[in-house]
């Protein structure tokens, strides 16, 4: 039966994804600004990263990625500058806030720096790549040559729902985020989270 290892796939991928991380914090953010042409691009490069990583991890490429050391290790001394910079630049709106309102929405970040920052916060994690490639494609391997493959339809299927549901459910918190306190607590939470997991990564935890 199909559908029981795309079920375990489902659950295992949820397991993983829905924890507080650079890439959720700052899809959460975007997502409450609410522009659309901005907090689409993102949800969709988040996803598709995420499933393009799983099923390499399906075909077998987590055995390259543990076999290529160095790699990660240039991953991780960059994504670690990448996260103390953006945590930097999060805690510097605790104390100069930007108040991202509807009607003002050339405050909030442009369509092309959320990409970027999207794409750099999923393909500059080094542990993006341990949870995908290798946690979850050994895991869909030991379901067998067919099951493996809706196992891993089921994790692709959990970042899905996951960052279409972050980004675009996020909209519900705006109007907690009309008051510039509201931002400050948000962008004070997203400076401990990138700095705590940029000096993880630059000290190889």
């Amino acid at each position: 039966m199909h559908l029981l290892p795309a079920l375990f796939g489902l659950l295992t991928g949820l397991s993983l994804i829905v924890a507080i991380g650079a890439q959720n914090a700052f899809v959460l953010r975007t997502g409450i600004e609410g522009r659309f042409g901005v907090v689409a691009p993102v949800v969709v490069i988040c996803a598709v990263s995420d499933a393009v990583l799983i099923v390499a991890g399906v075909v077998g490429v987590g055995a390259l990625v543990e076999a290529a050391p160095v790699a990660l290790v240039v991953i991780r001394v960059v994504g670690a500058a990448f996260l103390l910079g953006y945590g930097l630049l999060a805690a510097r709106r605790v104390f100069r806030p930007a108040v991202l309102l509807a009607s003002d929405a050339s405050t909030g970040l442009s369509a092309r720096r959320a990409v970027l920052t999207a794409l750099a916060l999923t393909w500059l994690n080094p542990h993006v790549y341990l949870d995908t490639i290798v946690f979850l494609g050994s895991v869909a391997n030991r379901q067998g040559p067919d099951e493996r493959w809706w196992w891993a339809a089921g994790a692709v299927l959990a970042s899905c729902l996951w960052f279409a549901g972050l980004g675009f459910g996020a909209r519900i918190l705006r109007p907690v985020f009309a008051r510039p306190s509201a931002w400050r607590v948000l962008d004070a939470l997203i400076a401990v989270v990138m700095i705590a997991l940029g000096l993880r990564l630059a000290l190889g935890a």
